[in-house]
C-alpha cells in the first residue's frame, strides 16, 4: 500500500457491471483534476484467443477445463508485480489485449493478441485496475481500496447472457456452457475475493429470475435494489446519515451496510468514493 502512489482496484465477474463503477471514478477523477493511469485486467490473460482455444483443448482431453478465471490462465504474480512497482515508484509495466478488428487498427495488432509489455504510470496520480482479479490473495497487500461488484449469481448470469448473444453474436446455449464451465473457477477464483473487498456493490433483483436460462429481459435498475457493504466504515470515514439524506429511499440494514434503488447506483458511488479519493491525494500532497 501506497501513500504517494495509492492503486484503486475494481474487481467482477464477466458480466457484472464494473463499467458503472468505472464511469463513477472517471467523473471523480475529472472533479478532482487526477491524471489516472488505467489498466484493464485482461491484458493480464495468458493467452491470446487462438492459443487459449488451443490449451482449452489440452484441459479437456486431460478432462480438466481451462477458463479465464482461473490462475492456471492468468498472470497473477504480473498484476502483482505493477501494483507493487506502481506503489513504490508510481510506474509499472502493461499491456493491451486487443478484442477486435476496430482495436487491432488502432494498435497495429490482430484482434485477439496482445501488444507488446510497455511502462505505464509515468506522471499519474493514481492506478486504476478494472478487471476480474483485483482481490486475489497476490496483490492485496499492494492495493489501498479494493472495490467489488457483485450482482446475486442470478442476475449476473442474465446480464452475461443477454450482453454476450447481443453484442457478442454467441448463441444462449454457447454462453450457458460457458458459463458452466467456469464454475468450478468462479467458486474458487472470483468468489473469494469479495470477502477481503473494502467496499462491495450487489445489485439483488426484485423480480422473479429464479430461471436465469430462460429470462427474456435484464431487470432494470427500477426492478432492483443496491446493497453497499463498506468492510471497515470508520477506517473511510463513511458518514451514514449524510448517504441516507442525500438517497432518497435508502436504508440501513445492518451497521455497515446500506441498501438503495439501483436507479441510483452511480450517485450512490460517486458520493461514496469522492471523498474517499479526495483524502488519498491530499494525504499524497
Amino acid at each position: 500500500m501506497s501513500v504517494k502512489h495509492p492503486v484503486i482496484s475494481v474487481t467482477g465477474s464477466s458480466g457484472a457491471g464494473t463499467s458503472t463503477a468505472k464511469v463513477a471514478l472517471e467523473h471523480i477523477f475529472r472533479r478532482e483534476n487526477i491524471t489516472a493511469a488505467v489498466v484493464e485486467g485482461d491484458c493480464f490473460h495468458k493467452y491470446g484467443r487462438i492459443e487459449f482455444k488451443e490449451k482449452a483443448k489440452e484441459f479437456e482431453a486431460a478432462g480438466k477445463r481451462l477458463s479465464h478465471f482461473s490462475d492456471e490462465a492468468n498472470l497473477f504474480g504480473k498484476i502483482a508485480e505493477l501494483f507493487k512497482g506502481y506503489g513504490e515508484e508510481g510506474k509499472g509495466k502493461a499491456r493491451t489485449y486487443v478484442h477486435d478488428d476496430e482495436e487491432a487498427k488502432i494498435h497495429g495488432v490482430d484482434s485477439g493478441k496482445f501488444t507488446d509489455w510497455r511502462d505505464v504510470g509515468e506522471g499519474s496520480d493514481v492506478l486504476f485496475y478494472e478487471g476480474l482479479h483485483g482481490g486475489v490473495e497476490e496483490v492485496r497487500p499492494y492495493t489501498d481500496l479494493m472495490m467489488g461488484i457483485v450482482p446475486v449469481v442470478n442476475l449476473e448470469w442474465i446480464q452475461k447472457i443477454h450482453r454476450d448473444t447481443a453484442m457478442r453474436g454467441y448463441s444462449a446455449e454457447a454462453v450457458v456452457d460457458n458459463i458452466l464451465s467456469r464454475m468450478h473457477d468462479y467458486i474458487h477464483f472470483i468468489t473469494p475475493q469479495f470477502t477481503h473487498t473494502d467496499i462491495n456493490f450487489q445489485r439483488v433483483p426484485l423480480v422473479d429470475t429464479s430461471n436465469p436460462f430462460v429470462a427474456r429481459d435484464v431487470p432494470t435498475p427500477d426492478e432492483s435494489m443496491m446493497v453497499v457493504r463498506i468492510r471497515n466504515p470508520q477506517k473511510w470515514g463513511i458518514d451514514f446519515p449524510w448517504l441516507l439524506s442525500m438517497l432518497n429511499g435508502s436504508f440501513m440494514s445492518r451497521r455497515n451496510t446500506i441498501v438503495l434503488p439501483s436507479s441510483k447506483m452511480l450517485l450512490a458511488m460517486e458520493l461514496i468514493l469522492a471523498p474517499i479519493i479526495h483524502d488519498m491525494m491530499e494525504k499524497r500532497k
